[in-house]
């Protein structure tokens, strides 16, 4: 990983869950347009600004809707990536962007993917696999806020800059939350990943990757190394006859050590020497994560921060105001963007008219929506 630029986080989206699919006379019309937006971008600022867009949620967001899409469904998220992916297939050697992954057992698909595409990289794509792994890592064992990722999308070139979409279910709320990384600005994977978060919070949650964390990390990590796992075990059951703190994000009921014993043995054997290094490990995941975390407060005294990194709701803010004021500066940014992609796209009067409809109604009134 030294060689790589370490990713940002850009930001995430909190949605409402949707069923059902988009109909086929939608989706092929959405594949059309969101490639030739994508096209446009390309050829005029670059394949890392395409990047720089889809890894932005206000712009994301925004692209969904042009497209067709509803404006606060989850239903978006899987939707618009998987017509980009669609639309930009075959394409790749020309356009030079690459889009791996997608929704549910897709997803878990995203390595084979990176690496089907190695004879058109310049560079090795393992570190890209790598990467792809690290970004989902963080947002379902470092930063447990109630979500499980069921969605995700890697975007890269054949030079290595990437960024992620992917996507949690919150079954108690029934909402989604999207979460976006940028590869481009030089960052720490664990320590506060995110520049700009767009979503409702939802509590307390274990959050490892907060800048408050660091100690945290540093004890989980050292004790992961260097403590014997029979040690660890035997402290958990002991902590499970204890009575947890009322804020706390785990009760005595929660802990299982006999479903952590091979994570804990392989993090003793393999020595990590970083808590990148320990939550990379194969079968550490947030189990065993909340397992290590709650030894580091409750015997050591080191404790994880609670705060959900999440500060705002998706988009460009609410038309009354909830949860903040619509931003119309980014707004219109957003549109002027994507309007100069759509003039410059290669697609015919009719889809050309319709989505310049849309943008122009949006730049006219954006306290309607």
């Amino acid at each position: 990983m030294s060689e790589m630029n370490r990713p940002q986080r850009m930001g995430i989206a909190n949605l409402p869950l949707h069923g059902g699919k988009a109909p086929r006379w939608l989706f092929d019309r959405m594949v059309k347009l969101s490639r030739d937006i994508s096209l446009a971008i390309v050829m005029e600022f670059g394949r890392e600004e395409m990047l720089r867009r889809i890894a932005d949620p206000f712009w994301f967001q925004g692209l969904g809707c042009v497209v067709g899409f509803d404006l606060h469904s989850s239903g978006l998220t899987t939707t618009l990536c998987g017509a980009l992916k669609e639309g930009l297939r075959g394409m790749e050697k020309d356009v030079g962007l690459f889009i791996a992954g997608g929704k549910g057992r897709t997803s878990r698909q995203t390595p084979a993917e990176i690496a089907g595409f190695e004879p058109l990289l310049s560079v090795d794509p393992g570190r890209l696999v790598y990467a792809s792994k690290m970004a989902a890592k963080v947002d379902n064992a470092a930063l447990q806020d109630g979500y499980q990722l069921y969605h995700h999308v890697f975007l890269f070139t054949a030079g290595g800059s990437w960024a992620v979409v992917q996507q949690g279910m919150n079954e108690h709320t029934r909402y989604a939350r999207r979460y976006h990384w940028l590869s481009e600005k030089v960052e720490d994977f664990t320590c506060e990943p995110n520049s700009a978060i767009c979503s409702d919070g939802v509590g307390e949650v274990l959050n490892l990757v907060a800048e408050e964390s660091g100690a945290a990390r540093g004890t989980m990590t050292r004790i992961a190394a260097e403590e014997k796992p029979e040690k660890l075990l035997g402290e958990l059951n002991w902590l499970k006859t204890l009575n947890m703190p009322a804020r706390h994000y785990l009760t005595g009921e929660d802990i299982h050590p006999q479903y952590l014993r091979k994570g804990l043995f392989l993090a003793y054997e393999t020595q990590p020497q970083s808590f990148e290094q320990l939550l990379s490990l194969e079968r550490v995941g947030a189990r065993t994560i909340r397992a290590l975390s709650l030894i580091s407060e409750m015997v050591y005294g080191v404790a994880p921060s609670f705060r959900d990194p999440a500060r705002y709701s998706f988009a460009h803010g609410g038309k009354d105001g909830h949860p903040f004021p619509v931003d119309r500066e980014t707004y219109d940014r957003s549109i002027a963007f994507l309007a100069d992609a759509v003039r410059r796209a290669r697609i015919d009067d009719r889809e050309r008219l319709g989505a310049l409809r849309r943008l122009s109604l949006a730049q006219g009134a954006p306290e309607v929506l």
